[in-house]
């Protein structure tokens, strides 16, 4: 009995060892990741001052998530604070801002590529979602920005408990730069319309949460207390289930509640509640021709 209880202790004690060991390996592994370069050739995005691409740039702006993490002004924007050691705010994007200083091939990495200036990763900018906008499209919304009036405004905070900046170490949880093909071309224009094609566009700004696959599951990076993101593929364990028609889905997407009148957690409502008929119509036919997975497959 009492060799037993000994290979008990020490078997206690070197899993401990062990544990500690890997969260120390995973810390390193984190630092070594966010301080990594990634490489993406230099792509100048145009400028315009064109105002109907300007009205454009505005749009995507407020539809596209912009809003959620800096601000209608582009100020800045704390959006995650629990008060268990995780915050995240998104910085000044005004002139007055960390952009200040911003090259047309910045912009294009910042957003497209999910990579700082000198070629960092940016944490937790959802740039999966933005990595498909075609270059009039980039172009729009980059001027808009530009044409934000200067204001003083907030810093980028990247704040997890130790555990998170482990898992990210480790690779359980990927950024964006290590998720994207960096050596795709931009995406060409598809022609707006209430069609699959044009929601297949659209429809680029669910995958940061939803999955390339839009099958959901949990939200690589979320806080532990966020709800997994709903499977918006067809069949069993479909959220889509609830929608039969276009116009129960566009109501939800416009009052961010089920249509039986319950919330839906997480969703940037803010943002997209703003989209306008033929995009979220399109959206809706999108969705309807995408493969079926089990929810969770991302």
């Amino acid at each position: 009995m009492q060799r037993w209880i000994q290979w008990t202790v020490g078997g206690f004690a070197l899993l401990a060892v062990a544990a500690a060991a890997t969260f120390g390996a995973g810390l390193s592994l984190a630092e070594r990741k966010r301080q990594r370069t990634v490489a993406v050739p230099p792509y100048p995005i145009a400028y315009t001052t064109d105002p109907q691409a300007l009205a454009r740039g505005r749009y995507l702006y407020e539809t596209r998530g912009c809003t959620d993490c800096h601000g209608l002004q582009g100020t800045g924007r704390s959006f995650v604070q629990d008060g268990k050691g995780t915050h995240i705010a998104g910085p000044n994007i005004t002139a007055a801002g960390v952009v200040a200083q911003f090259r047309p091939e910045d912009w294009e990495r910042a957003i497209r590529h999910g990579v700082t200036r000198d070629g960092r990763p940016l944490l937790v900018m959802p740039s999966e979602d933005y990595h498909r906008l075609t270059d009039i499209d980039l172009s729009a919304l980059v001027s808009y920005v530009r044409s934000l009036p200067p204001q003083a405004g907030g810093q980028a905070r990247v704040e997890f408990p130790k555990p998170v900046w482990v898992l990210y170490g480790l690779g359980l949880i990927p950024d964006a730069a290590g998720r994207i093909d960096h050596q795709l071309p931009p995406a060409q224009p598809v022609a707006a319309g209430v069609n699959a094609a044009h929601g297949r566009y659209i429809a680029n700004m669910c995958i940061g949460c939803h999955g390339a696959g839009l099958s959901g599951g949990k939200i690589p990076g979320g806080p532990p207390d966020w709800p997994p993101a709903a499977n918006l593929t067809p069949g069993a364990g479909s959220a889509m289930v609830r929608y039969p028609d276009a116009a129960r889905f566009v109501a939800m997407l416009r009052s961010g509640q089920r249509p039986d009148g319950s919330a839906i957690q997480v969703m940037p409502f803010e943002s997209i509640g703003k989209l306008n008929d033929v995009d979220a119509q399109a959206l809706y036919a999108y969705l309807q021709t995408v493969p079926a997975q089990a929810a969770g497959q991302r």
